[in-house]
């Protein structure tokens, strides 16, 4: 590849995140009457009015402008915003009788569900441990090691190894079956992996760094598939493969059968949690200064599986979901998983130099800012066909923020940045 082509593709991905995606949120998602962030918009990007503050909608905001903010964008309006979502969750969400973080509130700040969510509690950590590192305000790191400390008293397994992840208010863990406290997911031990490791990054203590070991260690042998090193959706208490059921409290849309049961309960994985799984690996490494030769055998193989049967090489973007082995199951296309993707797909082509990596980060850049973008909006849509027509349509909920989307132009821009200048650095 050329500098001009690297520099053609950071060039669209910057206009699209100056002119696009960050002022969609900075002009809209402010609320100055209750404190926090409205994160409900509709096709159109006005406020579509449900009645909810969502703790994963409120700490990937934060996370989000204090990255961007950190990342040089904003002109300090990104820090505003992060400190105005600091001082919700800690005013309204903070539990200071049993420590955590609720699981919602109402716009005006009542608590409306009062549970203890480790999918949750890991987005706390990243975004108040990301906001101390982007401002300086100590008050993000302090609440990060209290929850963190809260994980390792409450939610750690001592037996098996690894966390539960459904509690009630008092941290008393949740029934079985859909109530979900005899399972354990990926999704919560790759977030928990991302969030130790800004965690780490902001605090430098032995333990943090420590837990964020055990859990890449535990992602690596335990969740991810031992063959094809694919991640592997839900697990028992003790690792042994689970069929993936829709909980009671749910923090995304995921297409289940009116029983609660996902198809190919056993045997499915996603393409973008994989690629996902692989960057923040990459990034956990780099800040704990560790050789990317430790784990580059599951790097490589969660890589290929993405770009060998993940890529839609006829019209452009990545399928959901599919068997270990290499079957789709679900063709149409998800915001989130082209966001990761694209983050992917770059550092595995910086790391390994294989332009089959480059051609898919193409593929899937295309069809991003040509279909996937809302462009007279700013932000993407969530789920298309196939060919890249809107299934849903609404630009932001409590699960569909700007978390991946924003997330995805700064990383991927530093990438191309890096690349541009014939470099190899950590990232």
């Amino acid at each position: 590849m050329t500098k001009d082509t690297f520099h053609q593709h950071l060039q669209e991905l910057h206009l699209h995140l100056t002119e696009e995606l960050l002022p969609f949120w900075i002009s809209r998602t402010v609320d100055d009457e209750n404190g926090g962030f409205i994160t409900h918009f509709d096709q159109y990007g006005y406020d579509s009015g449900e009645d909810e503050k969502s703790l994963i909608a409120q700490t990937r905001s934060i996370y989000t402008y204090a990255s961007a903010h950190r990342a040089g964008y904003g002109y300090g309006k990104l820090a505003e915003l992060a400190r105005h979502g600091v001082d919700y969750l800690l005013s309204q969400l903070w539990d200071e009788e049993y420590g955590g973080f609720y699981w919602m509130t109402n716009r005006k700040g009542d608590v409306i569900n009062d549970q203890k969510i480790v999918y949750g509690q890991s987005f706390a950590i990243y975004c108040l441990s990301e906001y101390t590192l982007a401002t300086g305000d100590p008050r993000g790191v302090k609440y990060a090691r209290h929850v963190f400390d809260l994980l390792q008293k409450y939610a750690s397994d001592t037996t098996y190894g690894g966390y539960f992840e459904m509690f009630d208010r008092e941290w008393t863990l949740k029934g079985p079956g859909s109530a979900g406290g005899d399972r354990k997911t990926l999704d919560a031990h790759m977030h928990l992996m991302e969030a130790y490791t800004t965690l780490y990054e902001c605090t430098k203590q032995p333990i943090h760094r420590r837990k964020l070991l055990e859990v890449i260690e535990l992602l690596v042998h335990k969740i991810m598939h031992p063959i094809y090193g694919t991640g592997v959706p839900q697990f028992w208490a003790n690792w042994e493969v689970a069929p993936q059921i829709k909980f009671d409290v749910i923090w995304g849309w995921d297409r289940f059968t009116e029983d609660g049961v996902k198809r190919e309960a056993e045997d499915n994985t996603s393409y973008g949690h994989n690629a996902e799984f692989a960057w923040l690996l990459l990034h956990a490494m780099a800040v704990l200064e560790i050789p990317i030769d430790t784990y580059r055998d599951q790097l490589l193989k969660a890589f290929s599986h993405a770009v060998d049967h993940g890529v839609d090489w006829e019209l452009g973007g990545v399928f959901v979901e599919g068997s270990h082995s290499g079957e789709v199951y679900d063709r149409e296309k998800e915001f989130w998983q082209q966001a990761e993707v694209l983050i992917g797909f770059l550092d595995a082509y910086r790391i390994f130099g294989d332009e089959r990596y480059w051609k898919a980060y193409e593929n899937v850049h295309r069809f991003v800012l040509d279909k996937m973008v809302n462009h007279p909006v700013g932000e993407w849509w969530p789920l298309m066909t196939r060919q890249g027509v809107p299934i849903w349509t609404h630009m932001s909920h409590s699960w569909k923020i700007n978390y991946h989307t924003v997330r995805a132009m700064v990383q991927s821009i530093r990438r191309l940045d890096v690349l541009m200048a014939g470099q190899h650095v950590a990232l």
